[in-house]
């Protein structure tokens, strides 16, 4: 992929849309202060959403090196269950109601994964904090968000429709439930684990 005058991403980093319209507005060179690794720079706007991105190159008409923001990934400690629909849910940013129930799906999963299998969903949270499995303060973030999706799946009369700072609220929240319960856990395992092997190799 060159540093030509759209650039070729698979989705926005901003708003997801599959295939965005990445047009470049700008170009600038930069270089470390002893004028070390020049890089040629681009910013780019997705003309969905105004979301700008800059992308750069090492060498005249070479490759793309990097681009930022980067597409985020989601941790292989997640459940697959769980990580298929937070990955949607990410994707799906531009969508907020599709966004909301998959956020929803994927909490859903993973206090499942955990053994919470009974009852609604806030009622399964509330009973995860009564376990000490999660804190009061992320029970108090689940209930301030639209994680219930009844609204969405039931086209409630009297709800009024979520808007992408409300599917970004429940995204937010379900990753952040997915680095509490998964992710950090698994580094703490990663570390101990290396820390171990170094020292009974002295």
């Amino acid at each position: 992929m060159k540093l030509e005058n759209y650039l070729l991403l698979d989705r926005c980093p901003h708003c997801k849309i599959d295939s965005p319209s990445l047009r470049g507005i700008n170009q600038f060179t930069s270089s470390a202060s002893d004028g070390s690794r020049g890089r040629i720079w681009k910013t780019y706007l997705c003309e969905r959403c105004g979301g700008a991105v800059n992308a750069f190159t090492w060498s005249q008409n070479g490759d793309v090196a990097k681009w930022f923001p980067e597409s985020s990934v989601t941790d292989e400690s997640i459940p697959d269950k769980a990580k298929a629909f937070l990955d949607q849910a990410k994707n799906s940013i531009h969508a907020p109601s599709g966004a909301i129930m998959l956020s929803a799906s994927a909490v859903d999963a993973m206090l499942k994964d955990k053994g919470y299998k009974k009852g609604s969903l806030y009622a399964r949270i509330n009973s995860a904090v009564e376990d000490h499995l999660i804190t009061e303060n992320m029970a108090t973030w689940a209930h301030e968000v639209r994680l219930d999706a009844n609204d969405e799946r039931h086209a409630d009369d009297d709800a009024e429709l979520p808007n992408t700072s409300d599917a970004e609220k429940a995204v937010d929240f379900a990753l952040a439930l997915a680095e509490y319960l998964f992710v950090f856990p698994s580094k703490v395992q990663r570390g101990i684990k290396d820390a171990t092997e170094s020292t009974s190799e002295e």
